[in-house]
């Protein structure tokens, strides 16, 4: 996280100021650097980014890191559980649980029901009439 502030900021200070203040050396940002240019983009990661993102969408985001898979090893990307984790974190998937319904009304109960005294009329004349 500090070598991704220093790179954003490089052009605004100097970076061995900057590796200074935030406790980091100069040549591990350096590195940092060589390791970010000199990896290629991965069109295979990109369309199993793509895959996990639709099938999210397709499962209105129900499926876990366990479905999501299997669904991925339908579609002919075989990974393992792991993989399939840290791609739904990149891609920004998270599982939504649905609340479950529960019933709040006991109607079959042998407690005694009470008189209907207002009927309705909620406006009386005085207080403690009904």
């Amino acid at each position: 996280m500090k070598y991704v502030f220093i790179a954003q900021h490089k052009k605004t200070w100097p970076i061995e100021l900057m590796c200074r203040l935030l406790g980091v050396k100069r040549n591990g940002y350096y590195g940092y650097w060589k390791r970010k240019c000199n990896t290629p983009v991965d069109p295979a990661h990109q369309t199993m980014l793509e895959a996990v993102k639709e099938i999210a969408v397709a499962s209105d985001n129900t499926y876990g890191s366990r479905r999501m898979k299997a669904a991925l090893n339908i579609l002919a990307y075989p990974i393992s559980r792991n993989k399939a984790r840290k791609l739904m974190k990149e891609a920004d998937v998270r599982v939504r649980c649905r609340k479950k319904y529960k019933v709040t009304t006991d109607s079959n109960h042998k407690l005694p029901l009470f008189d209907n005294v207002l009927n309705r009329q909620f406006e009386v004349d005085q207080p403690d009439q009904a």
